[in-house]
This record gives C-alpha cells, sequence and structure tokens, in this order.
C-alpha cells in the first residue's frame, strides 16, 4: 500500500475504505471485509452513527490496530472547546482504541475554532496522531492554517473528475495540508462512470472506470476513500498501483472538469441554514 507523509511526519495510506451511508446492520461486515482484502485505512464519522461497528470489526479482525490508520470527524452540534474534547473520547470508546490517527472537524459552521483547539489539545495529549478539517473551502483553510497552533494536517473534500478543486489543491499544497477525496467517484453522477472519456481510457489501459477515476486521483497525489459494500469491488478498488497513467491521459481527465459541486456549496448561505435545522432538530431528540 502507498502512503503519503502528512506534514507532522506521520504516514498515510493513500486509499482507504470509508464508511458513509453503509448501515450499522452491514457496517461490521464490510470493515471486516475490507480489512481482509488489504486496506488498512478505516474512515468514519460521528454523523455516520457507525462508530461502534467500526470499532467491533477492527477488534475482531485482527489485525494489530498499530497497522489500521483510523480517522473519525467532529459534528457540527458537537462544536465548541469543552464539547468537542467530550465527544472525540466518546468516539474513542466506540471505536474500542486508545487513541486515533486522524480526526477532521466535519463542517466549516459553528464555533469550529473552539472545537479545534480541543483537537490542538487532544493532539498535544497524544491522543490523536493527527488532526484537521473537512470541507473548509480556500478561505476558511488560510484562516485557520494561519490562526492556530497546530496547523492542520488534511482537508477532506468534495473532489472527482467532475468537481476538480484544482484552485483549492493549489492552496493546499501552498501550506503543506493534505487533500482527501471524499465521494472520490461523484457517487456516479453526471454519468461520470459512463463517461466516453474515461470508457476510452479504461479500455485502452484495460481497467473499469472505477479504477482509471482512483488512479488519477493518486496521480494528483489526493488521498481517496472510496466505499463499496461488494468485497469484490473493495478488491477492485486496491488495484491501481499496477499500472500509471500517461500525462495525456491525465491532461484529458483534467479537462473534463466542470469545476462546480455534484452535490452542494457550503458557500450558499440556504445550505448553511439547513445545517443549522439539522444540528437544531438532532439537539432536540437529545
Amino acid at each position: 500500500m502507498e502512503q503519503i507523509t502528512l506534514h507532522n511526519g506521520v504516514k498515510m495510506p493513500i486509499i482507504g475504505y470509508g464508511v458513509y451511508q453503509v448501515s450499522k446492520e452491514e457496517c461490521e461486515r464490510c470493515v471486516l471485509d475490507a480489512l481482509a482484502v488489504g486496506y488498512r485505512s478505516i474512515d468514519t464519522a460521528q454523523s455516520y452513527f457507525n462508530e461502534e461497528q467500526v470499532g467491533n470489526a477492527i477488534v475482531k479482525s485482527g489485525v494489530p490496530r498499530e497497522d489500521i490508520f483510523l480517522t473519525t470527524k467532529v459534528w457540527v452540534e458537537h462544536y465548541g472547546y469543552e464539547e468537542a474534547k467530550k465527544s472525540v473520547l466518546e468516539s474513542m470508546r466506540k471505536l474500542r482504541t486508545e487513541y486515533l490517527d486522524l480526526v477532521l472537524l466535519h463542517q466549516p459552521f459553528s464555533d469550529y475554532y473552539g472545537a479545534y483547539r480541543a483537537l490542538e489539545d487532544l493532539y498535544d495529549e497524544g491522543k490523536l496522531r493527527a488532526i484537521g478539517v473537512s470541507n473548509f473551502y480556500p478561505d476558511r483553510l488560510v484562516d485557520i492554517a494561519s490562526f492556530s497552533r497546530v496547523k492542520p494536517m488534511v482537508n477532506q473534500v468534495e473532489t472527482h473528475p467532475f468537481h476538480q478543486q484544482a484552485e483549492a489543491k493549489k492552496w493546499m499544497d501552498k501550506y503543506g495540508i493534505q487533500m482527501e477525496a471524499w465521494a472520490p467517484f461523484g457517487e456516479g453522477r453526471g454519468g461520470l462512470f459512463e463517461n466516453s472519456v474515461l470508457v476510452q481510457i479504461a479500455e485502452k489501459y484495460k481497467k473499469t472506470t472505477a479504477q482509471i477515476i482512483l488512479r488519477w486521483h493518486i496521480q494528483r497525489g489526493v488521498v481517496v476513500i472510496p466505499k463499496s459494500t461488494h468485497k469484490a469491488r473493495m478488491e477492485e478498488n486496491l488495484k491501481v498501483f499496477d499500472f500509471v497513467l500517461e500525462p495525456a491521459d491525465m491532461d484529458r481527465i483534467s479537462a473534463l472538469d466542470q469545476k462546480q459541486s455534484s452535490f452542494f456549496s457550503h458557500s450558499d448561505p440556504a445550505m448553511v441554514e439547513w445545517f443549522v435545522r439539522m444540528v437544531e432538530e438532532r439537539r432536540g431528540k437529545q
């Protein structure tokens, strides 16, 4: 498994297994399958509501904990210093681990500075090996990188051939912050898997379009966390280290960039209001 080195020296697999939208009923089995076929990086989040299942699978797998790079994310309702710190310790309990390899702030809203200070202190205490953010646009990323005591090591964002985030990546590279792709396939929206350019390139290398997309990410230096509930697909997604895309093919994929999200914009005020309502509803149920 190829690895990248974060700016604090911690090594992270360039491909991992993500459990977003994997149900509680399937999650333990899926993580066991992922570890069995060779994944050594698992990405979850408080808002996925499957941390306990991930933790159970890791323990049952028999894979030494130190061989697994484990990521979770703090959700907005737990922002602010005290609540964020408490929530991370609760995530560790659910994940049945004494430490976490990476913890991210999931969204750039509410008191993310207070939450980030909690991550900094947990990092200093050795409970977190790396810390970072998710969905932070360049302006907010530069802000938190410049005014925090510990610069984020990772920014996990939406990026795929139809939304390549080239400008955002320039800023991440400038500050030494690793780009990580959630939805590296864009969930197939816009006919991504059937795109004629990607299909032609896949035929050339005798690979699937999914493998071509993952290889493209990797050659850009982007960490990927593809999700599948099928063991065969998990294996397929790992078979991307036995070929290299030629520069001309990388350029053809670069030309597919539509420069807009396939999902939503975090800078849209209406979307911010949607997140606010979600947080209020969850707090109301507690």
